[in-house]
């Protein structure tokens, strides 16, 4: 890493409400000191050329470069977090997949370590308290029934970390373990579930504000079952995740979400498995395998997608080339959203004077990653801008 105690960058900034296209962001030490407007001044770093965006923040992500948050080794997340950082999320909930109980207590042990190191922001328990039915890349047998005894036993093991439980609230307990989660302050999250519309209804009165990878493990739209997406997308108390990578969604769904939605109640996450920023093969993701071809995860055998191989810089250029999204779109539902439901908008999830300088400097016509900082430190890209020297 290269230390910064006082930089400046001069170049394009996205900044919440409005674009500064000759801008000045100065960082002191692991912060934002300044931002303002005008031209590039001697000791400045010359971004032209160039977007500075927030950095991103993934509130669900169970690894990437070969290595799985559910390994329950400290390596291992070390690992997928520095594959994640490297491609611009500077902010990760890590997320376990469905295990045993006291296999994801000693999981949640390792995580919260590296939460109170700083590297990741939170633990995301995805199952194993989620319908049989709807179980996708989870396996069937260690599934359990949202007791509230066991989901507070997940909860503890985590230390006070726990941002996340994924649970289906038709279950026995569900709804119980929604208000207990709403109580201690943990989001409950809608996915992997069979419930119905009135059931989810009282699932968010109940304290649910997240529905998990909204489509994806729920039942479809009916015309006269409308199911959990209708109650999940017409809830303003609701943040829907979404998966844009082209696999998990057809892109009039995903447009679907954000006309109903809008920008400010979505969170593109990745859901990405180990394979994400490396190539095909076989993966572990908990106790499966997975088989990547073509930068498509599936099961082994072949029943079912199993999360995704997408970075969060792939996500932000697929989501203003292909689907069009302003850029402030993008930014809102990378950045803004997601940390704003982890209740960290006070130091990530946009470019403001106190924030962390956590940044993603983009090619302004491709939308290309160039280079990431964290807390002040460039962690990729950031010894190839050249200091503005005076005439």
């Amino acid at each position: 890493m290269i230390v910064t105690d006082r930089i400046t960058l001069a170049g394009r900034l996205i900044l919440p409400g409005s674009v500064i296209e000759a801008g000045r962001l100065a960082i002191e030490g692991s912060r934002i000191a300044a931002v303002t407007s005008g031209e590039t001044e001697p000791g400045d770093l010359d971004l032209t050329g160039h977007t500075v965006v927030p950095g991103f923040v993934d509130l669900h992500v169970h690894g990437g470069g070969g290595a799985s948050y559910a390994s329950g080794i400290a390596e291992e997340a070390l690992l997928a977090a520095r594959t994640h950082l490297d491609h611009g999320t500077t902010t990760t909930v890590a997320s376990t997949v469905t295990g045993e109980i006291d296999d994801l207590a000693r999981q949640a042990h390792v995580l919260s370590e590296l939460v109170e190191d700083g590297v990741l922001a939170g633990i995301h328990f995805e199952g194993p308290f989620i319908s049989p039915g709807r179980c996708g890349a989870h396996r069937p047998d260690l599934l359990r029934d949202p007791d509230p005894a066991l989901v507070r036993k997940l909860v503890d093991a985590a230390r006070g970390h726990a941002k996340m439980v994924t649970l289906a609230p038709e279950l026995p307990g569900g709804l119980d373990s929604v208000r207990m989660l709403a109580d201690l302050g943990v989001i409950a999250a809608v996915g992997h579930t069979d419930s119905d519309y009135a059931t989810t209804l009282k699932a968010i009165d109940a304290g649910a504000t997240v529905a998990t990878h909204l489509f994806n493990g729920m039942p479809g739209i009916g015309h006269r079952a409308p199911g959990p997406v209708v109650a999940l997308l017409e809830d303003e108390r609701v943040t829907v995740e979404l998966i844009n990578d082209g696999v998990h969604l057809h892109p009039s769904v995903l447009d679907l979400a954000y006309r109903t939605a809008g920008a400010h109640r979505v969170a593109l996450i990745t859901d990405a498995m180990g394979a994400a920023g490396m190539g095909d093969g076989l993966y572990p993701l908990g106790p499966l395998q997975v088989q990547v071809t073509d930068g498509v995860a599936m099961l082994a055998d072949g029943s079912s997608i199993a999360g995704s191989t997408l970075t969060l810089d792939r996500t932000f250029q697929r989501s203003v080339q292909v689907h069009k999204l302003t850029i402030h779109q993008a930014v809102e539902s990378i950045s803004t959203t997601p940390a704003r439901l982890l209740g960290l908008s006070d130091s990530v999830g946009s470019l403001e004077t106190g924030k962390l300088a956590d940044l993603v400097v983009l090619d302004s016509d491709s939308y290309d990653l160039v280079a990431v900082m964290r807390h002040g430190r460039w962690v990729r890209g950031g010894e190839q801008f050249a200091t503005v020297t005076s005439a």
